[in-house]
């Protein structure tokens, strides 16, 4: 199982990211999370060819697809590579919309039993997941029970300002 966070270049060095609380939870060598730089104009090429061979599922809100897109929703369980737009809400989605390999790759929809806790950023999404429970939640539907909680405890500190 992999997961690749494709994060916005902004988001390299705000203080609450939680793609990097993510990154260094899972760096223990598992290699189960990497981080991608987003570009609009040079896409990383191993992501596009994965997307493209229907090997990975993109983890992005049902309502904020277009209903003409061509993409496929894949359950949780059947998928071994996720990819995660790692940005605001407002980033992700002209990451979205300016990546055409993102609109055609199939996706992955999360249900989650809890709704989000992460209160560092203003104008969150009342049903959104920031980048960290989103992980926790794959790690979970996939059976990594003791890499979810070491995930949820690093996102937990982080999110009381401990960290």
């Amino acid at each position: 199982m992999k997961i690749d966070l494709l994060t916005h270049e902004r988001e390299l060095d705000r203080p609450t990211n939680t793609g990097t609380v993510v990154l260094a939870a899972t760096s223990s060598g598992e290699g189960v999370v990497k981080r991608i730089v987003w570009s609009r104009v040079h896409p990383d090429q191993s992501l596009v060819e994965t997307l493209a061979c229907g090997s990975a599922g993109l983890v992005y809100p049902s309502p904020e697809v277009d209903p003409v897109s061509e993409c496929q929703v894949i359950p949780l369980e059947q998928c071994e590579n996720f990819i995660l737009l790692d940005a605001t809400w407002q980033e992700a989605r002209k990451m979205y919309n300016r990546s055409p390999y993102l609109k055609t790759a199939n996706r992955v929809v999360l249900d989650p039993v809890h709704a989000s806790r992460y209160r560092l950023r203003r104008n969150q999404k009342a049903d959104g997941l920031c980048t960290a429970e989103c992980v926790v939640e794959i790690l979970r539907g996939k059976g990594r029970e003791q890499l979810a909680s070491e995930v949820e405890l690093a996102f937990d500190r982080f999110n009381a300002g401990l960290s």
